[in-house]
Parts: structure tokens; sequence; C-alpha cells
């Protein structure tokens, strides 16, 4: 193939899937380390299916939050699966933010920053949304790293086609390390900023678990799969089950690191 599939973000439950149930894992450990006190006001940005909003709801006693994203079909997902009365979403941009600006004690994301074309600007237009003292935080897979279930599909679709290379998130989105996001969110006018792994073990139950989710078109990876031929597609599907360490029982034990960042509005 010589030209990459555009990323599709609409299937929510295909999205859920694919990579929406390990982000609800992840964003437990991100609300524990950012210790936001109870009723604050909070902002969403690209809430997408709202995993992040709800489990803000369960975990932080928000007074309330509010989720944006671009994609309608996403909202509508997420207004229909949330119906706390503390939550709102809108469709919205997060490099022109509809929100108020100072009205909120944590502006947060994830899984989005570095789908956005100038992750910096979307990073001024959370700061801008944050009263004094309020927090900014982000977290993104670690794609060049521990992503163990897109590198066992990219190391297996480069294998058979070399333009597959090109779309390995590894490779698109170099900003997903430490020293990147620093430099974003300092760039963006945030202070006091720090960076932690979160590792989490996304374990499937058989190879159908891991494999139904690529045919959901949702996200890079799922996108290129339903790309393919049927019989291209097939022989994607057999190389990549040969390389997965599935265990003894037929489950398949792999790790994945999300990086997540912090900074404050100090001005």
């Amino acid at each position: 193939m010589s030209t990459r599939p555009q990323d599709a973000w609409a299937g929510a439950a295909a999205y859920e899937m694919y990579v929406g149930r390990w982000s609800r894992l992840v964003a437990r450990e991100f609300l524990n380390w950012l210790a936001v006190p109870p009723g604050r006001d909070w902002l969403d940005v690209g809430c997408g299916t709202g995993a992040l909003s709800e489990t803000i709801l369960e975990m932080g006693a928000p007074r309330r939050i509010k989720g944006i994203d671009r994609s309608e079909q996403f909202i509508a997902h997420a207004r229909q699966q949330v119906r706390d009365p503390r939550a709102s979403f809108e469709v919205g941009d997060a490099q022109s933010l509809p929100a108020e600006k100072g009205s909120y004690d944590a502006a947060i994301s994830g899984l989005m920053l570095n789908f956005v074309p100038s992750p910096a600007k979307a990073m001024g237009e959370m700061r801008s949304a944050l009263r004094e003292g309020g927090v900014a935080a982000v977290y993104v897979w670690d794609y060049a790293g521990t992503m163990d279930m897109m590198s066992h599909f990219w190391d297996a679709a480069a294998a058979l086609d070399p333009h597959a290379r090109e779309m390995v998130e590894g490779s698109r989105f170099p900003m997903c390390n430490p020293e990147s996001l620093t430099g974003i969110f300092q760039e963006a006018g945030l202070q006091d900023v720090e960076v932690r792994a979160i590792d989490i073990e996304t374990r499937f139950k058989d190879f159908d678990d891991y494999w139904s989710p690529f045919l959901g078109g949702q996200g890079p990876a799922p996108s290129y799969a339903m790309s393919l031929s049927e019989e291209r597609r097939a022989a994607l599907r057999e190389k990549i089950r040969g390389g997965l360490p599935i265990a003894a029982d037929g489950t398949i034990p792999l790790a994945a690191r999300a990086w997540a960042v912090r900074g404050r509005r100090r001005s």
C-alpha cells in the first residue's frame, strides 16, 4: 500500500473493545496520582466515549465535569452512557475549546494529545480553561516502547507489507515520551511539570479477544487492517497469531505503558 488509510473515530462500541477498556485501567491510576480534592470542576478534553469522565465521577467526587470531543458519534454515546447530572458533553475542537476561560480546577485528557495537529496549542487551551493553581494533565500510550498489543500487530504487518512501517504509531507520534511531553507542557505555559509511567496488563482471554478489536476500524491499526483485502487480512491475522505469547490456558498476557504528565497554571 502506498497511501495511509485515514484514522477512523466514530464507532464507540468498537473503540471500547480496542483501547477503551484498557484506558479505563490507566484512568484509575492517573486520577489517584492527580489527587484532585472533591467538589472541583473538571474539563475532559477529547472525552471520546466518556470512559475517563465516568471514572472521575466514580472516584473524584466532582462538582461538575464537562466533556468535549470532535466526534459527534462519541459525544452521543457519552451522553447516553453517562447520565449523572453533574456531567455534560459537547462537540468541540481541542485546539479551540468551547469552554469558559478560568473556570476549571482540572483540565485533563486521555489518549488524545498525540492526535491533534498542534499539541502545544491544545495544552494552551486547556491551561486557559483553568483557574489559577489548577492542574492540567494528560496520558498517552508509550507507542515506541511498551505497548505490546500494537507492537505485535505492526511487527507482523511490516513483515508482510513494507509500507506498513509508515503507519506505526511509534514513528507517527514521536512526542509520546517524557522529554517531549514535558516540553509541550512548558511551551503551553504550565509549571511544576511532572511525568510518570503507568503500567498495566492487557490480558486477552484468547486470540479472538485480541484480534476482533482490530476489525472495528477505530484508530490507526484497525483502520489499516480494514483497508486490506480479505486475503491479505487473513495472512496478517495468522502472522500475528504465530508471534503472540499465548499461554497454556489460551490467554495472551501483554503489557501496556502510558505516559502521564501534569502541570499547573500559576498565573
